[in-house]
């Protein structure tokens, strides 16, 4: 600050004097750090944005500082001390010229057997909570919580700020109207870890009437895998029931998004520690897990980006993103939209419902095309028109950068030349019936994929040969060498499986290495799969003929014959998706012990009955 004409001025200038010019006052970059004894932090001072030549540098007012208070060179190189009980210092810069100085900055000393409590708030969600902890430089900061000081669950571990300073962290994973106690590990770059006092949070209720109906059994002496249940649904009745949640495996809902009567189509935990969220109503949201969200691209954006960027695509034409999208790791999103066109057929024009992938440059909007309509004609169409190709999953492989897409509709997962954004489009093979690869001798055509859903790679390998799983939902399966259809006169019923394919892009060839039959079940349409840590199979029967409905997931023993180990129901919602992911955290993995050790005091949500 500098007093002129009997004005005091601190606002980085000075107008007005007698000389009627402007003169600086430093600013100092970064405005704050947190050190431990011993560490250093380079600050830098600016004036209009360029740097001030010779500042003159002070801590607590004293020139280049103390040994009691730390030194600062005239570079501006803090040293916090080494051996002190001073808990913060001012660092100051004038400008040897305008004899000018700076608003001080303050650096916090972090002393670790005494140190300022984390805080806990809520947050937009009402079963997460909002940890707070200023962490030193080179610190990082994991909250564990439970219903008692056992703890039981940990959350990631993030790194605090380069020079020090707050750590936020979303604390999720708890039941409803629940107390938990939740306390911070501060791991030190020195190895040594600290703990914050322990904090108390109750979160707060979920109104009964929109919990999903769901009903748990568990197979006593067998013991499921780690993780929790993620649970896209689909709304057919109420419209008021919860779509996208996580449930524990005893059927409690531990985190959700209240986004009905819309439907997570589907919804994803990202590596970044967000849900990314695809509406049926065709918008995309990726948000934090309190529900802030962080990004958004409606159906407008994509229409007026397609426009923007020439698109060869008709923009009126494109319905919004549906069934399901990728967040490459570039940054860059990819989904899939429907698409109509209006052909000429012999009856006259129709509209087709086709689809679209869209790559979406978070800056630029849409940087990569591809449409069914230029790679796929319209006579393969295995289930007729207006639905004609019906895409509803999407795959990156990271191995050599193309997309995989599966087609119900089409009877075909297919390869896409795509090559980080590079590429042609091409349909570098298509799996499944009157497709590009061959069967051994025995297993064609009832081995094919018919109305498939969720293909999942298994690595390690995404190209070459490599494994590929997925839920194959046995629509209209042939079920022998003269393409007899299942389910009709004298001929097997339909039925679902989960098969694991070899496929060789050499050879063209496949090879069911092993398969699941859920026979008698049939889901006409939707579910997933995936294999679970502990080597069990899990399965999300999503629309079974013969148990109207109701969706049911379950996990399987490996092995002939394979054992029930635990199932879950959903009625009156139908589950598009449901399927097992680790934690609510990328990186980490809970238990069931830990889950109920962490719950040891919470009472269960009460059940709704399926005839509400």
């Amino acid at each position: 600050m500098l007093l002129c004409s009997g004005f005091l001025v601190s606002s980085g200038f000075i107008s007005g004097c007698s000389t009627n010019s402007y003169v600086a006052v430093p600013t100092i970059t970064p405005g704050s750090a947190v050190l431990l004894a011993g560490q250093t932090v380079q600050f830098s001072a600016a004036e209009f944005g360029n740097p001030v030549s010779n500042a003159i540098w002070s801590v607590n007012h004293v020139a280049s500082g103390t040994a009691a208070t730390g030194t600062i060179t005239s570079s501006g190189l803090y040293t916090a001390p080494a051996n002190t009980t001073l808990t913060e210092v001012q660092i100051s810069a004038g400008d040897s010229v305008y004899k000018t100085q700076s608003t001080p900055v303050q650096v916090s000393i972090f002393q670790p057997n005494h140190f300022q409590p984390g805080t806990v708030s809520p947050s937009n969600n009402p079963l997460v909570a909002l940890y707070t902890f200023t962490a030193p430089q080179g610190a990082s900061v994991q909250i564990q919580f439970g219903t008692t000081t056992n703890y039981g669950l940990t959350t990631w571990s993030q790194q605090g700020p380069e020079v020090g300073g707050p750590v936020q962290i979303l604390v999720a994973g708890m039941r409803a109207s629940t107390a938990y106690h939740m306390q911070a590990s501060v791991r030190l770059p020195n190895g040594n870890t600290v703990f914050d006092t322990d904090q108390v949070f109750t979160t707060g209720a979920i109104p009964a009437s929109i919990l999903p109906i769901l009903a748990v059994q568990q197979t006593a002496g067998l013991n499921p895998a780690s993780g929790v249940e993620s649970l896209s649904l689909v709304e057919e009745a109420s419209q008021t029931q919860l779509t996208a949640v996580v449930t524990d495996l005893a059927g409690n809902v531990i985190w959700y998004y209240p986004m009905q009567p819309s439907n997570p189509f589907p919804m994803k935990l990202l590596p970044n520690g967000h849900m990314l969220i695809l509406f049926s109503t065709g918008m995309i949201q990726e948000i934090d897990l309190a529900g802030n969200v962080i990004s958004q691209i409606s159906w407008t954006d994509m229409q007026q980006g397609l426009i923007a960027a020439g698109s060869s695509l008709s923009a009126p034409d494109v319905m919004g993103g549906s069934h399901d999208l990728v967040k490459l790791p570039n940054g860059h999103l990819v989904f899939i939209a429907i698409y109509n066109q209006t052909v000429t057929t012999a009856s006259g024009p129709t509209t087709v419902i086709g689809n679209v992938l869209i790559d979406w440059d978070p800056q630029l909007g849409p940087v990569w095309t591809w449409s069914t309509f230029d790679h796929i004609p319209l006579t393969h169409a295995p289930y007729g028109m207006p639905d004609w190709t019906h895409a509803n999953a999407l795959l990156y492989s990271p191995d050599d950068g193309n997309l995989i897409l599966s087609m119900r509709n089409q009877n075909w997962i297919v390869k896409i030349n795509y090559q980080n954004g590079a590429g042609d489009g091409r349909i570098l093979w298509h799996l499944g019936p009157d497709g590009d690869f061959t069967l051994p001798s025995g297993q064609a055509p009832i081995e094919w994929n018919y109305g498939q859903h969720y293909p999942v790679l298994l690595g390690p390998n995404t190209a070459g040969i490599f494994p590929l799983m997925f839920f194959n939902n046995g629509n209209n399966r042939l079920v022998d060498a003269n393409n007899d259809v299942c389910s009709t006169p004298g001929f097997m019923a339909c039925y679902s499986s989960v098969p694991i394919f070899r496929l060789n892009e050499y050879t063209s060839t496949a090879e069911v290495l092993e398969e699941t039959n859920l026979a008698p079940a049939f889901s006409f349409c939707c579910g997933s799969t995936n294999l679970l840590t502990n080597g069990d199979l899990e399965y999300d029967v999503a629309d079974d003929i013969y148990t109207p409905n109701v969706s049911y997931i379950q996990e399987m023993t490996p092995g002939q014959p394979p054992q029930l180990v635990w199932q879950m129901n959903i009625t009156g919602q139908l589950a598009y998706r449901g399927f097992r992911i680790p934690s609510l955290y990328p990186g980490v993995e809970w238990t069931q012990s830990a889950i109920a050790t962490a719950n040891a005091n919470a009472a269960a949500q009460p059940a709704r009955s399926s005839t509400h």
